[in-house]
């Protein structure tokens, strides 16, 4: 016997696969804590709870509750699954009884506002199934039908929505709502930690406009927060709206014992003469979907470079494991590629053994119709399903209760995220496992070899700012198409308002008037802005030959994911794109079948716009912050050979290039600095190639983001600063404070990145330290001893 509990030992395969595991974490169970049912609740919400068997709440959603009732703005930060719902319901539940005799004008209403629209229909029809007298829940989204719209408008009192709705129709539209506006009671924002970056920035204004409207026709609304994971809440979320708020922490709610595995899968000495252990060796790792930097293409590794079994086969022969020993698991993994290829691998392996099992497996990503997202999520509330390969889409989202394992197949993009996806498993009061499986690359690699860069470790900040001119230019221009902005309205958008407010004027898209600014457009002004910072819109994938409608990719990814010869996998069925329309925003497919993957190849170039802050570090380097323009454009594409990732061909594109305005930081080396540290000539496009790859990793680690979230640029002589530089970029106009972050950590995300690079054990580079498998240039030129050289030298 291993001693280990059993989840542990059928996720290690009962011993054969112990040698990846670097650390077990274990987390004894928790007792809860109950506590009486306010004195102020109406005893028919109490009933109501009651009869669903909620026998007594838990104090932590006693005290939210209360909070909430006496008017205080209330952030809920407890764990997951611990009924953060209930503490919010308990108020909003309440004012619907307490005002349902009253005329409609004067019934209670509140706002829910979630980030994804699967979280939404599934508190929805949480809500639909509570008996109370007067409740009249509603959704109001893009998956919504016109009657059902019209409904909630006339009659709905709780009202279930998405900052996307808000912002193109709800606010716009104001004066067709205005009975939810008039009597608006509460705003509940439920997963606050998903607001970051731009798209919190954004959401962060749909917030204020929403409370400015709200105040024109008289309501003074109280805002609710749930987040399972945020650093400091009551900062955080204070950020988001603008507000101060009371922040709830003490998790009572009770929790199963569980077991938190870090896992690194093992070397692979020579790739060429491996033997498949099973099917899931002739698949290869699908790199995450690209985003923003040259450095981050998918390419194929060097000849003769060391590799790690991929985490996709990894995570694989875990879900098998599991999906015959008849337990649920679900597998999070970056891309919607790997999503696709995760499930197609598993259904095959699992048909070894049963055939049957292969219903119980299934791909879920963003891109899926309306339709087939609603059929997988009934399949996984109900058990039909075993094993689900998902993207981030459903780290929020419908409750799964019964879930035995999760699998995270690389990093997450940020601690807060590694913590929301672990919480999906142990939802029923069973034990329960989670398995982090690192991918090849520095952070992954660095995070399971120190667990206390995950165990004890204070979550990230959500690094947000709703002041970025780019972002709030467009909110200001849509304030005033709803209500003329007056100066009362200035302070809740922050003080660099009335200096984007005079170049809104002075490019004629307001008015300025004695009583305001006015917006001055025929045109919809909501309809400048893009919260989601998805380009715009999104590209319809179209089978040329049926017409159906296979899904959608943003605009923003179209060059990468939807270019004419690109490979698209749905739900196990490869298509080819045979065209691509930018214009009419549509890629035609066709159903194909070949044995290899696509990869798109591009250039970049960067050049600085303006420094805001700079210092000078003793070895006489200079760190910057300011802002650049990058200018992006997908040249070609490669076709890779399926498992081993050889390029096969390389086919050129024809596609405009793309400029982004953003912010940098960005390091450079004076050339006795390069000397000092025997780094002759030649060798520096080496160096600081390398450290950039490592830097761009690492970063995650210090500014809260996703490593999608960034791009990097490096050059042996740069020509706006005359030296050798080192770029990184945020991938969002106007900058997401990701790279001002670094800038202000920069000592310690550097030292970090130095010591990762001295940890591992490689001889020349590999995966785990400076090479990386996105590299537009192939990982080359690559020297990892000079960049550690470099670093050395740079920090003193």
């Amino acid at each position: 016997m291993s001693g280990h509990p059993f989840l542990v030992d059928l996720v290690t395969g009962f011993g054969r696969r112990n040698d990846r595991v670097t650390h077990i974490e274990h987390f004894p169970a928790r007792q809860g804590v109950h506590s009486p049912w306010p004195d102020w609740l109406h005893p028919e919400v109490v009933d109501a709870w009651t009869s669903l068997g909620v026998e007594q709440p838990w104090t932590h959603q006693v005290a939210a509750a209360d909070s909430a009732r006496a008017g205080a703005d209330t952030v809920i930060a407890t764990g997951t699954a611990s009924g953060k719902s209930l503490g919010y319901l308990m108020p909003v539940l309440d004012s619907v009884v307490r005002t349902r005799e009253a005329i409609p004008r004067e019934q209670a209403t509140t706002l829910y506002i979630s980030p994804t629209k699967a979280l939404a229909y599934d508190q929805f029809e949480k809500l639909r199934s509570l008996v109370l007298k007067g409740l009249r829940p509603g959704t109001y989204d893009g998956d919504t039908s016109q009657a059902d719209r019209d409904w909630a408008r006339s009659h709905a009192n709780v009202v279930f929505t998405n900052p996307d709705m808000l912002h193109r129709a709800l606010l716009p539209g104001h004066t067709r709502f205005g009975r939810w506006f008039r009597t608006l009671r509460y705003i509940v924002v439920d997963e606050a930690h998903r607001y970051r970056g731009v798209f919190g920035s954004h959401v962060a204004l749909v917030l204020r406009r929403l409370v400015r409207i709200a105040r024109y026709y008289g309501a003074d609304p109280v805002i609710i927060g749930a987040s399972a994971t945020m650093a400091d809440p009551a900062e955080a979320f204070a950020r988001l709206t603008g507000r101060p708020c009371t922040a709830i922490t003490d998790d009572a709610s009770p929790r199963a014992a569980g077991d938190f595995l870090l896992w690194e899968p093992p070397l692979l000495p020579d790739r060429n003469s491996i033997e498949a252990e099973s099917l899931f060796d002739s698949y290869a790792d699908p790199w995450a979907d690209s985003r923003v930097g040259a450095d981050e293409e998918p390419t194929a590794l060097p000849a003769g470079a060391k590799k790690r079994t991929s985490s996709i086969s990894e995570a694989g022969h875990v879900l098998t494991e599991i999906t015959l020993a008849d337990k649920r698991a679900i597998a999070f993994i970056a891309s919607r590629r790997g999503s696709e290829a995760l499930a197609e691998a598993v259904r095959n392996e699992v048909a070894r053994t049963d055939p049957t099992l292969t219903r119980t497996v299934a791909a879920y990503r963003g891109g899926y119709l309306p339709e087939e997202r609603r059929l997988l999520e009934g399949a996984l509330r109900n058990g039909r399903l075993r094993a689900v390969a998902s993207t981030n889409a459903l780290e929020v989202g419908i409750d799964i209760s019964g879930l035995d394992v999760v699998v995270m197949a690389g990093w997450p993009g940020t601690l807060a995220s590694l913590w929301q996806q672990a919480g999906r498993a142990g939802r029923a009061g069973r034990e329960w496992a989670a398995v982090l499986i690192a991918r090849d690359n520095p952070l992954d690699t660095y995070v399971v070899h120190h667990p206390e860069a995950i165990f004890g470790a204070p979550i990230d900040g959500g690094v947000i700012d709703p002041g970025n001119p780019y972002v709030l230019a467009g909110h200001l221009c849509a304030a005033a198409a709803e209500v003329p902005l007056t100066r009362d309205d200035l302070p809740a958008f922050g003080e660099r308002a009335p200096g984007v407010l005079a170049q809104l004027v002075e490019a004629r898209m307001l008015r300025a008037r004695p009583n305001g600014w006015y917006w001055a457009k025929h045109e919809s002004a909501a309809g400048l802005t893009d919260i989601r910072g998805s380009g715009g819109g999104q590209v319809r994938i179209v089978e040329g030959s049926t017409g159906a409608l296979l899904g959608y990719v943003d605009d923003a990814g179209a060059h990468t994911q939807s270019h004419p010869g690109a490979v698209y996998v749905h739900q196990g069925q490869q298509f080819t794109v045979q065209e691509l329309d930018l214009e009419n925003r549509v890629a035609l497919v066709e159903r194909t079948a070949v044995d290899f993957t696509t990869s798109p190849k591009s250039v970049t170039e960067i050049s600085v716009l303006g420094i805001e802050r700079s210092r000078t570090l003793p070895s006489g380097g200079q760190v910057f912050l300011g802002e650049v323009e990058v200018t992006d454009q997908v040249i070609a594409y490669q076709m890779r050979q399926a498992g081993s990732g050889l390029v096969l061909a390389e086919h050129p594109l024809e596609l405009p290039a793309m400029t982004l305005r953003t912010s940098a930081v960005w390091w450079t080396a004076p050339p006795q600095l390069l000397a000092d540290a025997d780094i002759a000539k030649g060798d520096v496009p080496g160096a600081v190639h390398a450290a950039e790859h490592a830097a761009i990793g690492l970063l995650p680690l210090f500014a809260g983001c996703d490593r999608w979230d960034i791009g990097g640029v490096s050059t042996a002589n740069h020509v706006d600063t005359g030296r050798t530089t080192v770029f990184v970029y945020d991938g969002q106009p106007g900058g997401a404070g990701f790279a001002e972050r670094g800038f202000e950590t920069f000592d310690e995300w550097q030292g970090a990145t130095r010591d990762a690079i001295a940890a591992c054990e490689c001889a020349t580079g590999c995966p785990s330290c400076v090479q990386s498998p996105k590299c537009g240039n192939g990982n080359e030129p690559l020297d990892k001893d000079a960049a550690l050289r470099v670093l050395r030298g740079l920090l003193g």
